[in-house]
């Protein structure tokens, strides 16, 4: 199967199967999984933090980062595309009694310095608290430059709020920049980097901060039933997830260009290739092709994608070169 969802279904590559299999392991509740403590003080030390914590997905890392900023009836800044705003149901409204304020996003994924600075509320009674601004990057697969990430640094610095990364995919956005992860992080408070979309390891995010921060978090991820026992099995993947697979994603990068190059070409779909960062295309169908059509005929060849008119295809390490070619000459024998 040629998979274009997204980069979440990448495999676990055979080295992190092995060192699964081999993993030193302890109970992580009571802080003594040798392996997860190893990947924790690394990402710490990796990225320029006192302290980061191993946590079962992105969406967890994410919401114990609001509820570790945020007090009840405090407000965080976001983008409306903001991932943990719009899709991760509701989690810090509903578990954390903070208020979302989303700010519209520019095209190139950012949300405009003077919408954050007008929506910081004066202290008053009749407003939520602000506390936090929460960025993205990548964001649709948009990179958000270090100029922009320094200039919202300063305001938030400047405004008394703490800045925190939703990194995803961060290790995309340095990689795309020719730069260091650290180089992103060093502008944040708190960041969240995802292990196991691009950078394969089968389970797990790590959220990065200060000792207080971090504390808090393993509070509120006991809390939220988040505590792991013998959680060193995956830790060990996601050690080799941050050292073996990072520099890859430029493999990735390069074919999702080339994918967007060659949809281009065909008068069944518009692509803006400049918008073509890092690894995701995003393709509109023209109206007389039927997505739930194409969607199925392409599963009958085993290439899936989602069924949309405005497709998002993403790269990652089990697609090769050969596999965007395969994908786009079945497109083009199931328009003809």
């Amino acid at each position: 199967m040629i998979d274009f969802r997204s980069d979440t279904v990448t495999q676990p590559t055979e080295a992190m199967r092995l060192a699964m299999s081999r993993a030193e392991v302890g109970d992580d509740v009571y802080g003594d999984d040798p392996t997860v403590n190893n990947l924790q003080d690394m990402a710490a030390e990796m990225f320029g933090f006192d302290g980061a914590l191993f946590v079962s997905s992105g969406t967890q890392a994410n919401l114990l980062a609001l509820m570790s900023h945020c007090e009840r009836g405090d407000e965080y800044l976001c983008g409306q595309q903001a991932h943990n705003y719009k899709f991760e149901g509701g989690g810090a409204a509903v578990l954390g009694s903070i208020q979302p304020q989303p700010l519209n996003n520019q095209a190139d994924g950012s949300i405009l310095l003077s919408d954050i600075e007008a929506a910081i509320k004066p202290d008053d009674v009749h407003f939520a608290r602000t506390r936090l601004l929460s960025l993205e990057n990548t964001i649709g697969g948009k990179v958000l430059n270090q100029d922009y990430l320094s200039q919202a640094q300063s305001l938030a610095f400047n405004r008394g709020l703490k800045i925190h990364l939703d990194g995803a995919r961060v290790a995309n956005a340095a990689v795309a920049q020719g730069i260091a992860i650290a180089d992103i992080t060093q502008y944040f408070d708190s960041v969240s980097i995802c292990l196991s979309k691009g950078l394969c390891a089968p389970i797990g995010s790590i959220l990065l901060g200060d000792e207080r921060l971090i504390g808090k978090a393993t509070r509120w991820r006991k809390m939220l039933g988040g505590g792991m026992r013998q959680a060193g099995i995956i830790a060990a993947a996601a050690k080799l997830a941050l050292t073996e697979q990072v520099d890859r994603l430029a493999d990735d990068h390069y074919n999702a260009k080339t994918l967007a190059l060659l949809l281009a070409e065909m008068s069944e779909f518009a692509v803006d290739v400049s918008l073509v960062q890092t690894n995701m295309v995003f393709a509109t169908l023209a109206e007389h092709i039927d997505p739930k059509m194409l969607t199925a005929k392409l599963a009958d060849k085993g290439i899936i994608i989602s069924p949309s008119r405005q497709l998002r295809l993403v790269t990652h390490k089990d697609i090769s070169a050969n596999d965007i070619s395969v994908f786009v000459n079945t497109l083009k024998q199931i328009i003809r």
